[in-house]
């Protein structure tokens, strides 16, 4: 994996230029253009809210708080689990006229939902200073949960990329498995309606994006340090996920000119 972290910084340029054009492209022939990474979330989230406020009362104080700081980190999953899945069947004619490490498409994918989490983000705290959200030292935690999501994000994306260009049912499978996942994470409810304790806490730890959102919220909507057990397991797995995936991809990798 070293030897894919070193390559990756000499085709940094290209790593750069990818994720520029995968922004132009997302955003092209769009009237607000990269507005759309705030008032999407926004949409989305007035929808769950009336839904989950008046039809569904979930009970939850400051629940638009509540909400983004769950549903942003997990549109920025998904939308990087996605990309990254068809980035290579998707790159063919790339593949096929320039060599270049073909990790750079993944990470290049994963980048550019980074640049729009990190805009969304603005929305979010938006509503923190509506809502009078205390924030204190806690924030800190902010940056330190993301790098677990991204290396545990792009691990898995790396993994589903390289299999997607052998198994193109591989891209079905991920979006309707993304929507099975979305509702055992604690998103649109909050975890403690689990009554057991032991069973909150083995939900964080077998599902990984339950543990990131935990840390995610605490930090965001509750203004206290994550669950440092919690979070110690989600950097665990978010880096044996990436080492498989990169692996996986590493090996893979050399086949795709002849596949795609």
């Amino acid at each position: 994996m070293l030897a894919q972290i070193q390559a990756l910084y000499q085709y940094r340029e290209a790593v750069r230029h990818l994720m520029a054009r995968d922004l132009k492209v997302r955003y092209s022939n769009s009237v607000l253009g990269i507005a759309w990474s705030l008032f999407a979330p926004l949409l989305m989230a007035l929808v769950y809210y009336v839904v989950f406020t008046w039809l569904v009362p979930q009970g939850v104080d400051k629940y638009p708080v509540f909400l983004l700081a769950g549903l942003l980190p997990w549109t920025f999953f998904t939308g990087s689990v996605v990309g990254a899945t068809s980035i290579i069947t998707a790159n063919g004619h790339l593949i096929n006229r320039v060599y270049f490490p073909r990790e750079v498409l993944p990470v290049a994918s994963l980048l550019a939902n980074a640049v729009n989490f990190g805009i969304a983000l603005v929305l979010l705290f938006g509503f923190i200073l509506l809502f009078r959200v205390p924030l204190g030292a806690s924030l800190l935690w902010l940056p330190v949960i993301f790098v677990i999501q991204a290396a545990f994000t792009l691990g898995l994306g790396l993994f589903l990329a390289a299999i997607n260009v052998y198994l193109r049912d591989v891209q079905q499978i991920v979006d309707v498995g993304l929507l099975a996942w979305f509702f055992l994470t604690p998103i649109i409810y909050p975890l403690e309606r689990i009554s057991s304790g032991a069973l909150r806490t083995l939900l964080q730890v077998i599902n990984p994006m339950a543990g990131q959102v935990a840390a995610y919220r605490a930090v965001l909507y509750a203004g206290q340090a994550p669950n440092l057990a919690i979070l110690g397991v989600s950097a665990l797995e978010a880096l044996l996920v990436l080492a498989v995936g990169a692996t996986v991809f590493q090996r893979l990798s050399p086949s795709f000119a002849e596949e795609v």
